[in-house]
């Protein structure tokens, strides 16, 4: 002899047809502003975020050999004439980087290290403070 056994809480889940048909439960579907008090409401666990322009800059600003004598020269003659200097004395130096790599047969991507090398050296010494 089989007993029946009624569960009062447990309801059943809704069906395909009667999502589509529009009959059923509407207890089971979450409104748009539910899930973004939800995900408001997360907190998160990486690292601290950062703007954009807290993350690009030299780590090494204001440190080197040369970076007092950058600072004082960019105060005598200005941030912007100081800019198109410096962006003139870097493309000449790719360029002599470039026409290095032609004598010696390197590739592009030897050339593009040593361009990145130009650069790593450039910002430990100061010259990018």
């Amino acid at each position: 002899m089989a007993a029946a056994v009624s569960f009062p809480r447990v309801r059943p889940l809704p069906t395909w047809s009667s999502s589509v048909s529009g009959s059923g439960d509407d207890q089971y579907l979450l409104s748009y502003s539910s899930v973004v008090a939800a995900a408001s409401r997360r907190r998160h666990r990486g690292p601290p975020l950062r703007s954009p322009a807290q993350m690009m800059g030299n780590v090494n600003a204001g440190k080197g050999l040369f970076a007092p004598l950058v600072v004082v020269a960019r105060n005598i003659i200005g941030r912007k004439r100081f800019n198109q200097l410096r962006g003139k004395a870097i493309a000449l130096h790719s360029q002599v980087i470039t026409e290095f790599c032609k004598t010696i047969g390197a590739d592009s991507k030897q050339r593009q290290g040593l361009i990145r090398l130009a650069k790593k050296n450039g910002e430990k010494l100061g010259f990018l403070a």
